[in-house]
């Protein structure tokens, strides 16, 4: 399947293409710095360096099978990454931006990595713990237990920061198909933004706090598959304005980790070429 990593620019509504790789690469962050984008493929990460892109290979020592759950501290010093090199399913773990060796942060699996505080101090991810399928979001900081803040509601997923730190944005299906909704960051106050008949995930706030930006797919969809005409819909934080932006073939790895530029002017995605 041909990838297509590229940018959309909020004030022009332009797209400007970054590369192409006749491979799966996923996911797109964008660093603090501006200078880059990682992204995964064939269970490595890549960073891709904007001035002159090109996948670049991170040394992650034994992670070796990352996921597209990954991203980027605010400071830039630090890389979370999703991998599942232990063989017990996904952790998740900490390598220095620069590459190295990883280091456990959850204790089980399976976890996956989703959204970091704006201080850098806490994950949002999602796990399943106990031997059950339920899939809830989770919050840890370091050197401290997990704080678990949904409770088997339904399928939740894709857990993100407002700018202010305040929020987590988050998908769950518990009325019935996958929906935005939003809570405090203790986990108070959980509440859906709206309802409409698309199967909706991996909301992303703006960093300049003026935005959502979220994933549409079909009615009916199930779960978040890849190979589908998907949409990104862009909103206020209250969920109202919402106008379709972008169509393409796309969905799972087109936009599962925050992905917006640090001034909240654009943001990466990626789209694939439809199959013969």
């Amino acid at each position: 399947m041909r990838s297509f990593l590229e940018i959309y620019d909020l004030a022009s509504g332009q797209v400007d293409p970054v590369l192409a790789s006749e491979d799966i690469i996923e996911a797109p962050n964008w660093s603090p710095c501006g200078t880059y984008l990682l992204i995964n493929g064939g269970g490595r990460l890549f960073k891709v360096p904007l001035a002159a892109p090109e996948m670049v290979a991170l040394e992650t020592g034994a992670a070796i099978r990352c996921n597209n759950d990954h991203g980027i501290s605010p400071d830039g010093a630090t890389i979370v990454l999703s991998c599942h090199h232990e063989g017990e399913g996904s952790r998740i773990y900490w390598v220095p931006s620069s590459g190295g060796d990883p280091v456990r942060v959850t204790p089980d699996a399976p976890s996956w990595w989703h959204g970091m505080s704006p201080d850098g101090k806490t994950l949002a991810y999602v796990a399943a713990r106990g031997g059950s399928r339920i899939v809830d979001v989770y919050t840890k900081q370091r050197g401290r237990g997990e704080v678990r803040l949904t409770f088997g509601e339904g399928h939740c997923d894709g857990p993100d920061y407002s700018a202010d730190g305040a929020r987590i944005y988050y998908n769950c299906d518990r009325d019935g198909h996958a929906q935005i909704w939003v809570m405090g960051a203790d986990g108070s106050g959980q509440r859906k933004l709206f309802a409409d008949d698309h199967v909706n995930w991996f909301p992303h706030p703006s960093p300049d706090g003026r935005h959502l930006l979220y994933l549409a797919y079909p009615p009916g969809t199930t779960g978040h598959p890849g190979d589908l005409d998907v949409s990104l819909i862009l909103c206020d934080l209250e969920g109202g304005n919402r106008r379709r932006i972008l169509s393409f073939n796309g969905g799972q790895g087109s936009i599962n980790v925050p992905c917006w530029s640090p001034d909240g002017s654009k943001f990466a995605f990626m789209r694939f070429a439809k199959p013969q």
